[in-house]
């Protein structure tokens, strides 16, 4: 069985016992969280969310300038009034450059992506300060409260970025 049709059975389960077709579009928290798309994280359970809370924008890293689309649609559509921006310890992102993946594309596939950013980075804390930096100077977003983590997949804890 492909991973597909379990989740089609996984499905049918959920629909059986599913009780929230009445939420608002709007999420309740007025939030937008930025978070890593790493398998190791479950923000729901992480941050204490649940359905209807929060956006939650995934993306690799949690990089603020990949999830500026998202977090735009967010605030002027939605209402959210809120930003939190959460990387992760054990990051692939700190395992590469541009130019490392750049050349493994243009090997596997023969296309050259050098026009491309993967936004890895090689400290941490300071992406996260970057990230939270860009929310908060770039024009397209609301002035709103922008807060920075960093979470810990051994333990699962958060730590505040100043």
């Amino acid at each position: 069985m492909s991973v597909a049709q379990e989740f089609e059975q996984a499905n049918q389960s959920y629909v059986s016992q599913f009780t929230k077709g009445d939420l608002a579009l709007p999420p309740a928290r007025k939030v937008a969280v930025v978070i890593c798309m790493d398998a190791r994280i479950d923000p729901a359970a992480s941050l204490g969310l649940t359905e209807g809370d929060a956006h939650v924008i995934r993306n690799a890293g949690g990089r603020a300038t990949d999830a500026l689309r998202s977090v735009i649609i967010s605030q002027r559509l939605l209402g959210t009034r809120e930003i939190v921006v959460v990387h992760h310890t054990d990051c692939g992102m700190l395992t590469f450059t541009d130019n490392d993946l750049r050349g493994i594309v243009k090997k596997e596939t023969g296309h050259n992506v050098d026009h491309f950013s993967f936004l890895p980075f090689s400290d941490l804390e300071q992406s996260v300060r970057d990230d939270v930096e860009f929310f908060k100077n770039n024009p397209l977003v609301l002035d709103v409260p922008v807060s920075g983590y960093v979470y810990d997949v051994k333990t699962g804890s958060i730590k505040k970025i100043e």
